[in-house]
């Protein structure tokens, strides 16, 4: 059974400042002495204003509105989400929110934050292995995700990926279950759930709702929810009814079998049958039935005026006896587990705080990705890509000779800018997708960072190198390059490498950017750079410009290559050297393989296999969760 809290927030505000949009008229000169006296002016909007309310164990909350009443907003300040950043209290058993109490409010956001290609069943005992105690066996963990699965009717579809919009799976009715499912998990005490009807039909919303509200009664449990438009039927299960109007100001807060009665009071009187929520929500909105009220302003004005002066002192006194008749009860309980997560977060001396170690979150993260990432990973598209790629230029080369020069390099340089493009743009792709599962499950202390990227990089290896290694197979034994096996290895060691060092610049790009297109934009002119810097385009390069190429790990991997492919007396044989007969414009790049030494080659590679992803480690450190 969850620990119980009684949640209370008072007189909640919270505003946003932003630079308006001036409506531009007028001459020219008009517009841009307008445009220089309004830069860096900033207005304040009210987001919500004066919310005041509670849940106790067992009961559940509706909060109704309409779109852009701060609905969601005021589910983020009581879940924790908005700490420090809003006017008002939030308390739970009398107290401010603390990190602890934070852990034990669930929270499920508007939309489904899951990945498409688990199953259902996966997704559950992922969730049950990361998120329960250690103090439970793995065994145990998995049936009580089994529970979660048989309690919310998901049996049928266990085997099911969850899909999203663009990989089909579940219903949408069964994906919002399945995130509810995830925060029911570890038995919260209160459950904050923002619009978890959004695009069910009736039956389906009737079915979450009904749901939620049998845990609320079983378990002790406080219900918080956000519902757009409910149905009659579902209306008739909320314990507690807000509304709040457009303007994001409270119009009702009480009973919810008593909220029509109170509107009546007022004069507010449908003239029809007419589903309670739909009505209140009309009134939300300035719209009165029957009797002439006035324009909606005025709609409003009487309606906030009337919940300032009646309903708002009334609230405030229940929630000043609940707290003083129950706050001596539940104190005792919550403060104790309170001490003791302190006191073990002391010991643990570090600000993530996870249910598991760290190893164990290693694991579960690294089959978890697994189990993701090879439905993405070995595509058929992304196959065809490299094995269409590799035949083509096997081709193009086919048993190409060692004494043609301008072809061999011309294929170790393709070879590096595939390889190079290929990695880079694939994983510059990686933290943009996963940022909004990253926040929910971080925000929920489900692992620490360090585990996640650690999970991230060894599970991201057999993915990334797979391919490639497919590639080179094809392109090297085609295009006849050097025949030792030895020779093989080292190319086939060096690309790999090389495959990683360019993996790393799309992650540290994805990570420091966090938009999948600007990344994208950020990764092209970079690699473009490395490669017109890469030795085989241009080898005298203007003065200014000469460090972009040791900046370059396409120039690192070519000189390798051509040490690999050319020994030194194949290179003084054919009169390749610097300072040496010239056949061709090639024995320039050939003769500056001894430019950069091979240890300062590999040193380097190794230093920006290493520094990329220190980058990519810090940027995700930032990000606020």
């Amino acid at each position: 059974m969850p620990i119980p809290i009684h949640l209370q927030f008072i007189d909640l505000s919270y505003k946003i400042k932003y630079v308006p949009r001036q409506k531009k008229s007028g001459t020219m000169s008009q517009i841009l002495r307008m445009d220089c006296s309004v830069v860096g002016v900033q207005e304040e909007r009210t987001i919500i204003e004066g919310i005041t309310g509670m849940v106790s164990p067992g009961e559940v909350l509706a909060i109704l509105g309409p779109s852009g009443s701060g609905k969601s907003t005021l589910l983020n300040i009581i879940s924790g989400r908005l700490q420090s950043r809003h006017g008002g209290a939030v308390l739970a058993n009398g107290k401010r929110l603390t990190r602890a109490e934070i852990k034990r409010i669930g929270f499920v956001a508007q939309d489904d934050v899951l990945y498409p290609h688990l199953t259902v069943r996966e997704t559950l005992v992922f969730a049950a292995l990361l998120r329960l105690p250690r103090t439970m066996g793995k065994e145990e963990k998995v049936m009580a995700a089994e529970k979660v699965m048989v309690e919310l009717g998901l049996e049928k579809c266990s085997e099911t990926i969850v899909g999203n919009a663009y990989v089909r799976g579940v219903s949408g009715g069964e994906r919002r279950r399945v995130s509810i499912g995830k925060e029911v998990l570890v038995d919260p005490s209160v459950m904050v759930l923002d619009e978890p009807t959004s695009g069910l039909d009736a039956t389906a919303a009737q079915r979450v709702v009904k749901g939620l509200g049998r845990e609320a009664k079983e378990k002790g449990r406080g219900v918080v929810m956000a519902v757009h438009q409910p149905a009659s039927q579902a209306y008739q299960m909320f314990d507690l009814v807000m509304v709040m109007s457009a303007e994001g100001k409270c119009v009702y807060f009480g009973k919810g079998f008593e909220a029509m009665e109170y509107f009546e009071k007022l004069g507010f009187v449908p003239g029809f049958q007419l589903n309670p929520a739909d009505f209140m929500l009309d009134l939300a909105n300035g719209i009165a039935h029957g009797d002439n009220h006035g324009d909606p302003s005025s709609v409003k004005q009487t309606l906030v005026t009337s919940y300032n002066k009646t309903l708002a002192p009334k609230v405030k006194e229940c929630i000043n006896a609940t707290l003083t008749r129950d706050a001596v009860q539940t104190e005792t309980i919550s403060s104790n587990n309170n001490k003791k997560e302190e006191e073990m977060q002391n010991k643990k001396k570090k600000k993530d705080y996870c249910n598991i170690s760290w190893l164990s979150q290693f694991t579960i993260l690294f089959h978890r990705s697994l189990k993701e990432r090879r439905h993405e990973s070995f595509s058929s598209l992304r196959i065809f890509q490299v094995l269409a790629t590799a035949i083509l230029a096997g081709l193009m080369w086919w048993h190409s000779n060692i004494n043609n020069i301008q072809d061999r390099l011309g294929l170790l340089f393709f070879i590096t800018i595939f390889l190079g493009v290929f990695a880079s743009f694939n994983s510059v792709f990686t933290f943009p997708q996963d940022r909004p599962i990253f926040i929910k499950e971080r925000s929920s202390g489900m692992y620490s960072l360090s585990s996640y990227f650690m999970a991230r990089m060894v599970g991201d290896l057999p993915m990334e190198l797979l391919l490639p290694t497919v590639f080179v197979l094809v392109v090297y034994w085609m295009a006849g390059l050097r025949p030792e096996f030895g020779a093989f290895m080292l190319t086939l060691a060096l690309l790999l490498g090389y495959v990683l060092v360019a993996q790393g610049l799309g992650l540290a790009l994805g990570a420091i950017i966090m938009d999948a297109k600007q990344a994208s934009t950020m990764a092209t002119v970079t690699m473009l750079a490395f490669l017109l810097t890469g030795g085989f385009y241009v080898q005298n390069l203007p003065a200014g410009m000469v460090w972009l190429k040791y900046a370059s790990f396409t120039f690192y991997c070519f000189r390798l290559l051509i040490g690999v492919q050319y020994k030194q007396s194949e290179i003084t044989r054919l009169g390749l050297g610097q300072g040496q007969g010239r056949k061709n414009d090639s024995s320039d790049i050939v003769g500056e393989v001894e430019e950069v030494g091979v240890i300062a080659s590999v040193v380097a590679l190794v230093v920006m296999f290493v520094g990329y992803r220190i980058l990519a480690y810090v940027a995700l450190r930032r990000i606020k969760i």
